[in-house]
């Protein structure tokens, strides 16, 4: 049966000022079918005690008390739930385990905290409210509940001070065709909760400067590229050049094909170097550091570096990360 159905029962039960009579009545209107089907039967006299046995033996648990405490020893913390809604829902399992004998009325108190103690994952708030050493003198589902609730809080408060400040502090960023401008450098260390920040810009200093060199290299390639192609061809004759020179341009001609490979190609990192996640990059990153991902990317990053490098007989240039 449903719990706040039955409470409010109860309560009408232990009201001495209204007549049995008044409680019977107002129980049956508080019933629906299938349930008012069951007391039909009994007359307008009957008391409220009999409605009650009727409709437990109907619809109320079979399980005894040692089960219900069983089942309730067993009860963890789900996934997501708040410390305070896993100590109601405690509450709520050793109250049915109470009416069916599994436990007594002066050691509620004492298994509720106990469970709640073994049952809940958030070490640091039990350590916060010193639930340990509250076991010999454990206070009230109530008092409990409201410790809980005030911690929750302040947790939820202090989380959002904390996106707010950092969203506030949070470095601007023009991005360019290969390369990255990060403007205000105190800006960006102090948006870096971090311990080592300092290693971090410094990180990010080494990958702007690799980037405009490679991108310096790729524009004196289109250079020279653009002077070869407007420079005029000599007439070729049959007898211009000697076997000798014809030999030593054509041994040149693999290198110089090797040489016309653009670095352009070669891999370079796609994720981000704080979080290593893809699609961001570091100062756009507002996720938690993540060194274990990142030093993957990393190493996946220089193997790649290194198989281009071996196929196309390039120099191997220090890596970005």
């Amino acid at each position: 049966m449903c719990m706040t159905w039955r409470s409010n029962v109860e309560l009408l039960l232990k009201d001495i000022t209204q007549s049995d009579l008044y409680k019977s009545r107002k129980l049956l209107e508080s019933l629906l079918s299938p349930a008012i089907d069951i007391v039909k039967h009994l007359t307008p006299d009957s008391s409220l005690s009999a409605y009650l046995e009727i409709l437990d033996s109907a619809f109320g648990t079979v399980e005894d008390g040692d089960d219900l405490f069983a089942k309730y020893l067993n009860t963890m913390q789900d996934n997501g739930e708040k410390p305070s809604a896993y100590l109601q829902r405690l509450q709520v399992m050793l109250s049915t385990t109470l009416r069916r004998g599994g436990v007594t009325a002066s050691d509620l108190d004492r298994h509720l905290l106990k469970q709640f103690v073994r049952g809940c994952w958030d070490n640091i708030l039990i350590a916060e409210l010193q639930l340990e050493q509250k076991k010999q003198n454990p206070p009230t589902f109530a008092e409990l509940l409201l410790l809980l609730r005030t911690a929750e809080d302040k947790r939820s408060s202090k989380a959002s001070r904390m996106k707010q400040h950092f969203n506030v502090s949070k470095p601007r960023v023009s991005s360019h065709y290969q390369g990255v401008y990060v403007q205000g450098e105190e800006d960006c260390s102090s948006s870096q909760p971090a311990p080592d920040h300092r290693s971090e810009i410094q990180d990010l200093k080494k990958q702007i400067a690799d980037l405009q060199s490679q991108l310096a290299r790729i524009t004196q390639k289109d250079s020279r590229k653009a002077k070869s192609a407007a420079r005029p061809l000599a007439p070729q004759t049959a007898n211009t050049h000697s076997p000798a020179i014809t030999h030593t341009s054509q041994r040149l001609q693999p290198h110089s094909r090797d040489a016309n490979i653009s670095t352009s190609n070669r891999p370079r990192p796609w994720y981000c170097f704080r979080c290593g996640e893809d699609g961001h990059i570091k100062p756009q990153c507002e996720s938690e550091p993540n060194p274990s991902l990142v030093a993957e990317k990393r190493k996946q990053l220089k193997e790649k570096q290194l198989a281009w490098d071996s196929q196309h007989g390039a120099s191997k240039p220090d890596p970005l990360n």
